[in-house]
């Protein structure tokens, strides 16, 4: 598998981040990887809205320090 496409989203509040993700997954290949790095708590809760309503799966997310990492994988 190749390297995740890396989206910074940290300090950006609802629904920036979401929004930011929506854009960066047309770069990604399909059944490549998006990692977004948040700070925004809602963000859990955001991000599985996001792939139910894509049909993206959610492989990943880690908390650490306050800072939120999701690991996407692109549909397709």
């Amino acid at each position: 598998m190749s390297e995740p496409v890396i989206l910074d989203a940290s300090g950006l509040k609802c629904p920036l981040p979401v929004l930011k993700a929506r854009k960066a997954m047309r770069d990604v290949p399909a059944g490549g990887v998006l990692r977004i790095i948040a700070t925004d708590p809602g963000a859990p809760k955001d991000f599985e809205h996001f792939c139910e309503t894509t049909g993206h799966q959610l492989l990943a997310l880690r908390e650490e320090a306050g800072t939120l990492t999701f690991d996407i994988k692109k549909a397709g």
